[in-house]
C-alpha cells in the first residue's frame, strides 16, 4: 500500500503526541510538542477553578475511564461553574482532554474555541457552551483556524477544507478541492484590505480575487513552482496584512510577501531565525520532522540544514503577526522568535529571556502588547527583554498555541489539554 506523504506527516506527529502526553503525565520522556497535531475524537470542555475547588465536569466527560468507551460526547449543555463561589479566583481551567487548543476566537460574550476535537462554542455569561464537530456537517474534527469573514465564522480543518457557519440554517458551507482549495489542511484565512480572500494550505496560498467564494474562476493558487520560488515553500502556515496593502506568509521554507504582483522572501540565510550554533544548547527537544518524513527532509536540504538533526529549523515560521506599526513577528521552529522592521532581522531567543526557541502563537491585544506562546510558556514582550508566564501563574499547560481577549477583560489561552482563563494577566 501507497501512503500519501500527508499521511505519513500525520502518523509521525500522532505519534509525537502520545510520546507528549506520557510526559505530561509525569514519565521522563522528553519530546517536541508539534504545531500540527491532530485529533479526530470530539471534546466538550471541562471547567475547574484553582484549588481548593474541586473539578466540574460536564455530564458524559467525566473521566478518561469515560472518554476510553469512545461514547461520543453531548453537543451541548451548559459547564456549571460557580465563579460566585470564588470572586477572587485568578484563574479556571477548561479540560479538553489530550488534544490541542489550536484557535481562540473572541466574539462577543461568545468564545469560540478551536480544537482537535470540533469547535466549541462558549458564552461567558450562561456557561452554555455546544460542539460543532463530525455530527454538525463538518469534515474533520481538527481545526486550526477560527475568523469572521463578513460576520461569518470561518474554520480551517486539518483534512476537511475550509468550514464557513450558516448561522440562520445552522450549517456549515464546505469550500474544499472540487472549489477552487490548493489542499483540504487549511491553516489560516485573510480578508485582503481590496476583498481578496487569502487561504494558507499544504499545497500552497489560494487567493479568492474579490471574495467570489462561489465563482470558481475566481480561485487562484500559488506555488513555488508557479511563483518560480517567489513562495519558498507550498507549506503555508500563516497569513497577516501589511500596513500597505501586502500580504504576508509564513511557510515551512520562510518568509513571503506579495504585494502588487510581486514576490519577495527571506530565510535563515538572510537573516531570519537564531543561528543553530546560538540555539543548539538551548534545544530540548531531540525528534528531528526530517526522521519521519521525505518532506522535511528535502526542505532541510534545500536549506542547507543537513547536519542538524534535533527540532530546529529557523526557516519553519509556526507563528506570524504584523503589529500595529506595520513591523513583521515571526514565531520560529527552534529558531526562536525573529522580527523584522522591512529592512532588518532582529532575533530573540532563550539567551534573551524567551522561555523558548520554539514559538506556536503570536498575539498583539488591544493595548499593543506582543505576548509569545511557546513550549516552554507564554512570554510578554518588554523593552529590556520578556515577562514569563507558566504554570504557576495560571496557564492549563507550558505549551501555549493560541490567545485571545474576551469581552469582560479575561484572557483565554490555549494548551495542549485545556484553556486557561485568566481574570487578570499579572
Amino acid at each position: 500500500m501507497k501512503l500519501d506523504y500527508k499521511v505519513i506527516v500525520g502518523i509521525a506527529i500522532v505519534i509525537g503526541v502520545a510520546v507528549y502526553a506520557g510526559y505530561y503525565m509525569g514519565t521522563q520522556t522528553v519530546t517536541a510538542p508539534t504545531a500540527e497535531a491532530p485529533d479526530t475524537t470530539a471534546t466538550t470542555p471541562t471547567a475547574t477553578t484553582q484549588p481548593p475547588h474541586p473539578a466540574i465536569n460536564i455530564p458524559g466527560h467525566e473521566s478518561s475511564a469515560a472518554q476510553a468507551t469512545n461514547v461520543l460526547p453531548p453537543q451541548s449543555g451548559r459547564a456549571h461553574l460557580d465563579l460566585a463561589a470564588n470572586p477572587d479566583a485568578k484563574f479556571t481551567h477548561f479540560r479538553v482532554g489530550q488534544r490541542n487548543v489550536k484557535q481562540i476566537l473572541a466574539d462577543g460574550d461568545l468564545m469560540w474555541i478551536g480544537t482537535s476535537g470540533g469547535v466549541i462554542r462558549y458564552n461567558i455569561k450562561s456557561d452554555e457552551y455546544r460542539l460543532f464537530d463530525l455530527r454538525s456537517g463538518l469534515l474533520a474534527n481538527g481545526i486550526f483556524h477560527l475568523s469572521k469573514l463578513n460576520g461569518r465564522l470561518v474554520a480551517g480543518t486539518y483534512g476537511g477544507g475550509m468550514a464557513i457557519y450558516d448561522e440562520p440554517n445552522d450549517k456549515w458551507d464546505i469550500y474544499n478541492i472540487p472549489q477552487g482549495l490548493g489542499d483540504a489542511f487549511v491553516y489560516d484565512v485573510l480578508e485582503a484590505d481590496n476583498g481578496d480572500i487569502w487561504i494558507a494550505t499544504w499545497s500552497g496560498a489560494n487567493r479568492v480575487r474579490g471574495g467570489a467564494l462561489d465563482d470558481r474562476s475566481k480561485w487562484d493558487l500559488y506555488t513555488v513552482e508557479n511563483t518560480a520560488g517567489g513562495l519558498p515553500n507550498d507549506w503555508v502556515y500563516g497569513l497577516a496584512r501589511g500596513k500597505n496593502g501586502e500580504v504576508w506568509m509564513a511557510t515551512e521554507g520562510g518568509l513571503a510577501r506579495y504585494q502588487n504582483g510581486e514576490w519577495t522572501n527571506w530565510n535563515h540565510a538572510k537573516g531570519l531565525g537564531a543561528p543553530y550554533e546560538t540555539v543548539k544548547n538551548q534545544i530540548q527537544f531531540m525528534n528531528d520532522p526530517a526522521q519521519y518524513s521525505k518532506h522535511h527532509t528535502r526542505q532541510k536540504t534545500e536549506m542547507g540544514l543537513e547536519q542538524v538533526d534535533i527540532a530546529y529549523n529557523p526557516n519553519y515560521i509556526v507563528a506570524l503577526l504584523v503589529d500595529q506599526n506595520g513591523t513583521v513577528w515571526a514565531g520560529t521552529w527552534g529558531g526562536g522568535l525573529a522580527r523584522f522592521d522591512g529592512k532588518t532581522w532582529t532575533n530573540y531567543t532563550v539567551a534573551d529571556g524567551l522561555p523558548a526557541n520554539h514559538v506556536f502563537s503570536l498575539y498583539q491585544d488591544a493595548e499593543g502588547q506582543i505576548w509569545v506562546g511557546t513550549s516552554n510558556g507564554m512570554a510578554l514582550k518588554q523593552d529590556d527583554g520578556f515577562k514569563v508566564l507558566s504554570t504557576e501563574d495560571g496557564l492549563f499547560s507550558k505549551i501555549v498555541f493560541s490567545m485571545a481577549s474576551a469581552a469582560d477583560g479575561s484572557a483565554w489561552i490555549g494548551s495542549f489539554g485545556g484553556v486557561a482563563r485568566l481574570a487578570k494577566l499579572p
